[in-house]
């Protein structure tokens, strides 16, 4: 039996779920220290993610935009997305541009990367409504390159298409489309 410290929630015992597209799961059965009533509960465990901004020799950045079903909305996005497991940062980045936009390494030179974590919360809108309602946020590792292909080069039309459009843009306007609970980490990413 474990005890958190904060909430006062004592864990009973652990069993693992099924491994979900962006998820593993586990579930938990829980002790209320309230009322000492158990509860079966999901947790969902994330991986880390990236974000690849690539730019142009004008400034200009390469976004996607993206319906989200687990938020409902339509987003606009660097390229990116989680970690797989035994590849570091910086191998999940280039992986996710290739698979996402068809950018592969030579086509992109390597200028900057963030070296600690950005995080990013939920808000509480949110919060119970996606994920299940037990994963608050998600930590990311951003990566900036110089785009030295031709725009033809840039394709969207992947064996398993996740983007619906992609444009270059002006850094500012990029973060003000971003989804408003993103936004700080999108601002310190481009930073």
């Amino acid at each position: 039996n474990t005890t958190d410290p904060v909430s006062g929630w004592i864990c009973l015992r652990s069993e693992p779920g099924p491994d979900l597209k962006l998820f593993r799961t586990r579930f938990d059965e829980m002790r209320n220290p309230r009322n000492g009533a158990t509860e079966r509960m999901i947790v969902l465990c994330s991986t880390d993610s990236v974000n690849v901004v690539a730019s142009t020799a004008e400034g200009k950045l390469l976004f996607v935009q993206q319906y989200r079903f687990g938020i409902g909305l339509e987003t606009t996005e660097l390229p990116g997305g989680i970690v797989d497991p035994g590849e570091d940062a910086l191998e999940g980045a280039k992986r996710e541009l290739r698979e996402e936009t068809g950018i592969t390494a030579g086509l992109v030179q390597p200028v900057a990367k963030t070296h600690h974590w950005i995080t990013y919360d939920l808000p509480p809108e949110l919060l119970g409504k996606v994920w299940g309602g037990k994963y608050r946020g998600q930590r990311q590792k951003w990566f900036l390159y110089r785009f030295i292909g031709q725009d033809s080069q840039i394709r969207i039309e992947t064996e398993h298409p996740e983007f619906r459009a992609w444009a270059w843009i002006d850094v500012d306007a990029l973060v003000a489309g971003i989804v408003p609970f993103k936004r700080a980490g999108y601002e310190k990413g481009v930073a």
